[in-house]
């Protein structure tokens, strides 16, 4: 057997070469929603097991998929399976102003089979609007998520829209669901069979063919609602329609966690693989504050999946867009010796200008070749003569011009001078 160390399975690593679409992403999300009042909440990646038990103790992500364990102090605590509910428990224990608005960003934990765009740790980028029943926030905050998807360069997305009702109308469905599932419970997958009275939405959610059938001639929430949760619903859908945003109703549509009511949606990304194009969604989820131990407060939010969206934006070709930061405006190519080299990359730093130079005394022509490596604009070229008149050489990288000479005192100002306006990336 090897001793070499190799990350876990269903884990990756993202290297330099490779994060500025991740970047980019981040850049670009924090943009849209930031413009519509989010700001950002930082939470523990791990929680006492009972914040997250709250999210639904009949749902996979709590009985088979979540990473739990006791620590050192003898507490029984959890990697966050998925981001809500740490914004949930800290919005108890902060009380802060209502209505909050807050975004997030980070690595959650999930004990399932690996495949395209699902591992084992993955990353969401979150909002939560806590405090508000309004169906035009539900608007806002589906209609942000569509924003985003643009501005990343993914147009190819659907909208799913349903409503699953609330405390009123759900248990009268979910027991008419419950008896319609019974009269066909055998022909449902084995898990179902196994456990159909302990959440008989699930089962319409499941992505198994024998589940599908029997789900076919199901009865539908939305037949059901109470004339609130309805009202509710077609204000979400006349803003929607006076946002000019297709949706597309599906009945089906109940997401992995227990605690949504009343709007619920998904955003599917069209360039991917059907069975697997779900590239984030959300709804309300009214109850969930109450059950965790704080007032009575309604919420809505969604997650979007960071690995399945860059898959999308590379499917539609617009990686291009997803540049991150600016990346290095110079490289430094000090062949002179002594302090010429140092001295240059920190006053450039020191402008604001992104400087990186080579070290260990490497040749001018390895100099070079880094200096085409690390995307900078310009390399900023200093030899014995350049070092003693006091001046450097100024050469275009990506374009066939002839090295210039510039004083010392100049260059920043040349550099500049070159560089234009900055370009503001990750949007539209």
């Amino acid at each position: 057997m090897s001793s070499e160390l190799r990350r876990p399975p269903g884990t990756f690593d993202v290297l330099p070469t490779d994060s500025a679409a991740w970047e980019g992403l981040l850049v670009c999300f924090a943009r849209t929603v930031e413009s519509a009042g989010y700001g950002l909440i930082l939470t523990p990646t791990f929680e006492d097991l009972a914040v997250f038990q709250r999210v639904g103790e009949a749902t996979d992500i709590v009985r088979k998929e979540m990473y739990d364990f006791e620590d050192k102090g003898g507490r029984h605590v959890a990697l966050r399976p998925e981001m809500t509910a740490s914004v949930v428990r800290a919005f108890i224990e902060h009380h802060p102003p209502v209505p909050w608005k807050s975004w997030s960003a980070g690595s959650n934990f999930r004990f399932e089979r690996p495949q395209a765009g699902r591992y084992r740790e993955f990353h969401q980028l979150d909002i939560e609007a806590i405090g508000s029943a309004d169906p035009d926030l539900d608007v806002e905050v589906i209609a942000l998520g569509l924003e985003f998807y643009a501005a990343a360069g993914v147009t190819r997305v659907e909208l799913l829209l349903n409503s699953l009702g609330d405390s009123t109308c759900r248990p009268a469905y979910r027991e008419l669901l419950l008896a319609y599932l019974e009269e066909h419970r055998s022909g449902l997958c084995e898990d179902h069979r196994a456990r159909l009275e302990d959440n008989p939405l699930r089962v319409l959610d499941c992505k198994k063919p024998a589940c599908q059938k029997v789900v076919k001639g199901a009865p539908r929430q939305l037949d059901h609602l109470c004339e609130p949760c309805a009202a509710h619903f077609a204000r979400v859908r006349a803003g929607l329609e006076a946002l000019g945003i297709d949706y597309t109703i599906d009945t089906r549509l109940v997401r992995g966690l227990d605690y949504y009511t009343r709007t619920t949606f998904e955003y599917a990304g069209l360039a991917l693989e059907s069975a697997q194009n779900a590239v984030g969604g959300g709804g309300r989820y009214d109850g969930l504050v109450a059950s965790m131990g704080g007032p009575d407060t309604p919420a809505i939010g969604f997650a979007l999946g960071v690995e399945r969206t860059l898959l999308a934006v590379e499917a539609e070709g617009g990686t291009a867009r997803l540049t991150g930061g600016r990346g290095l405006d110079v490289f430094v190519v000090d062949f002179a010796g002594g302090d010429a080299g140092r001295d240059l990359t920190a006053a450039l730093r020191g402008a604001g200008l992104r400087a990186d130079r080579a070290y260990d005394g490497r040749s001018p022509k390895a100099q070079f070749r880094l200096a085409d490596r690390s995307g900078a604009r310009l390399a900023l070229v200093v030899g014995p003569d350049e070092a003693a008149a006091g001046t450097v050489g100024v050469k275009d990288l990506l374009g066939d011009a002839e090295q210039v000479t510039v004083d010392r005192d100049e260059v920043v100002a040349e550099v500049r001078r070159r560089l234009g306006p900055p370009v503001r990336t990750g949007s539209s």
